[in-house]
């Protein structure tokens, strides 16, 4: 078995050849991956984005009243507007009283 160096030197060539090869189709294959990658951390980065503008609007809706806080505060104010009438009703005498005697002065002052 006496090998010929210049068999080796060919082999180891075709070595060297098939492994570029491979590196340049995996450098090929791996553009699209970078590519991807990319994007990948744009989506990430506006995910984090997201994610701290939903968590602000959740924490200012924890101190918003819900729908029964809501009715409860409604029915609170029409039983304030009809007390507020009721006691309309009950100053217009007292208005009229004192509108008559606004009247009575200003004809005693008159004389």
């Amino acid at each position: 078995m006496n090998i010929d160096l210049t068999t080796v030197a060919a082999l180891v060539a075709l070595a060297l050849g098939c492994l570029n090869l491979i590196a340049a189709a995996r450098a090929m294959l791996s553009a699209g991956e970078k590519k991807l990658d990319d994007r990948l951390k744009v989506a990430e980065k506006t995910l984090i984005v997201h994610d701290r503008r939903i968590q602000t609007i959740e924490g200012e809706i924890k101190h918003l009243p819900d729908k029964s806080t809501a009715h409860k505060l409604e029915l609170a104010l029409a039983d304030i507007v009809g007390r507020l009438n009721a006691m309309d009703e009950r100053m217009k005498p007292i208005a009229a009283t004192s509108e008559r005697l606004h009247d009575l002065l200003l004809e005693q002052a008159r004389k």
